[in-house]
């Protein structure tokens, strides 16, 4: 190493204790944002040599090249410095912790199959992190940085947590954040952060949760987030604030806490814009306030608790199963069944009617059952199979609503002893036959048997006969209808 800058003594110097090395005074500081990454300098680039530091000063440091001072906990610490060259530390074993506070870096920080106490990189402009298979002791903490490229931490494990809250990320025209297999045992903070390009997470095992609120994910046409079985032991929220133009795919996840949803998701141009199919998870939040704008797919997942009060208008439940509802518009929940783009399922009715069943609501469970037969008829038969169906829903509602029947047999009852009463038929056998009762004579024809004896005893004659014929016919369909729907026997599907 050649001779050290004066800016580097004073590195070299204050390293063994641990003490602050700063550049940058505190009155000349911009006052904190909540934007992510403006809080990163914006002109590192220009500083001079006077708050200047070499990577490879860095390295020396952090893999040994001093002593601890007696007494002391060494740690780089630096804020406001220009860190020239690439920080390599590939394969390393660092024994110290590094802080670096708003300090521009030239080139990629490169981490791989290192082991490393806590590293923060805050408020920093770097353009990349390449860490796949680092070991963190402590945390890593990005959190307010602008990376220009991407951070890439694939097979990492960190003992403390992740922390991007905050973080501006470019990425490299594909990833912004490249971490499958992530092992991460505290918690995953990536609120308040602006990622463009996707953020992978496949096979990652996040033990205390994932927070993304505020957070913006920016891949449109394509996947935001890919967190194909991601195991989280504790919440993933997409909170408040969260906002993806592209798919959140968490297919095969498992959560053994909860997955709550509740920003926003804009993906119409992709296949689905949540992708939470075949997941397992104690609870799944669909917030009020939330707002999505393509499918949302929950095929073949099962849910302990489902807390439904919003649901998009393209939804896939095929295949869902859930122990308890929870939320609003408890009687509104058979039309989110129907939403499915795909076309008519009937498994989404019968697992909603079960579930109403077991909350002791057979009113709803009934309503149900009538949604998925009309449902049925609408999507599957031939003219005359679908004649039948509507037949069966017009007369008793499929057996659900036989009280439509007695409505039925009233009013043509009431037509009839009126048409008939006005036009009587002529007796069969004038000499035989009793007064002609047109209320009995009309009874009789709706009946298959006659109990009065008047329409064995009378003839219709001219237009009237057809009226006859007619309530004949529509009398042995109501009883047609009232044994389908009592015996459960005849109901399509």
């Amino acid at each position: 190493m050649r001779r050290l800058s004066k800016a580097e003594r004073l590195l070299w110097r204050a390293f063994p204790s641990g003490a602050w090395v700063e550049f940058e005074p505190r009155q000349a500081r911009p006052r904190r944002t909540e934007e992510a990454g403006r809080n990163a300098p914006a002109d590192g680039g220009s500083w001079g040599p006077e708050r200047t530091v070499r990577a490879e000063v860095l390295a020396s440091l952090l893999l040994g090249a001093r002593e601890a001072e007696a007494g002391a906990v060494a740690a780089v610490r630096l804020r406001g410095a220009r860190i020239t060259g690439t920080l390599d530390l590939r394969g390393g074993d660092l024994k110290h912790e590094v802080e670096l506070n708003r300090c521009h870096l030239d080139d990629v920080v490169i981490m791989t199959g290192s082991t490393s106490r806590t590293v923060r990189l805050i408020d920093c402009h770097l353009p990349g992190l390449t860490a796949g298979g680092l070991r963190v002791t402590g945390h890593l903490s990005l959190s307010g940085s602008h990376v220009t490229g991407a951070v890439r931490l694939s097979r990492a494990q960190f003992e403390g947590g992740l922390w991007l809250a905050g973080t501006k990320i470019d990425g490299d025209g594909e990833w912004a954040l490249y971490a499958p297999t992530v092992v991460v045992d505290s918690g995953m903070l990536l609120t308040n952060a602006d990622l463009t390009g996707g953020t992978r997470l496949v096979g990652a095992r996040l033990n205390g949760g994932l927070l993304m609120d505020g957070a913006t994910l920016r891949n449109p046409g394509k996947d935001a987030l890919i967190g194909d079985n991601l195991v989280v032991d504790d919440v993933m929220r997409l909170g408040e604030g969260f906002t993806a133009y592209g798919c959140v795919r968490v297919r095969g996840a498992r959560f053994n806490g909860s997955l709550l949803v509740a920003g926003t998701l804009i993906s119409p141009d992709t296949e689905f814009a949540l992708h939470a199919g075949h997941i397992e998870a104690r609870e799944v939040w669909l917030g009020a306030q939330a707002s999505v704008d393509g499918v949302v797919t929950f095929v073949h997942s099962t849910v302990g608790a489902l807390h439904d009060d919003l649901w998009p208008d393209k939804l896939r439940l095929n295949g869902l199963i859930y122990e308890r509802l929870r939320g609003s518009g408890v009687a509104r929940r058979v039309e989110w069944v129907a939403r499915d783009p795909d076309g008519f399922r009937p498994q989404p009715y019968e697992q909603l009617a079960a579930w109403y069943l077991r909350d002791g609501n057979g009113a709803l469970a009934r309503r149900t059952q009538l949604a998925k037969l009309r449902a049925l008829r609408r999507h599957r038969g031939g003219r005359g199979l679908r004649l039948f169906s509507l037949l069966l829903d017009l007369t008793v509602g499929y057996g659900y609503r036989p009280w439509i029947a007695a409505w039925w047999f009233a009013g043509l009852l009431a037509l009839g002893a009126t048409v008939f009463g006005l036009n009587p038929p002529r007796p069969i056998k004038p000499e035989e036959s009793p007064e002609f009762e047109p209320f009995a004579y009309a009874f009789d024809l709706l009946l298959p048997v006659s109990v009065f004896g008047q329409r064995d005893l009378f003839d219709p004659a001219g237009w009237t006969q057809g009226l006859a014929y007619g309530m004949i016919i529509m009398g042995w369909v109501l009883a047609t209808a009232l044994i389908a729907g009592a015996t459960r026997v005849l109901r399509p599907g």
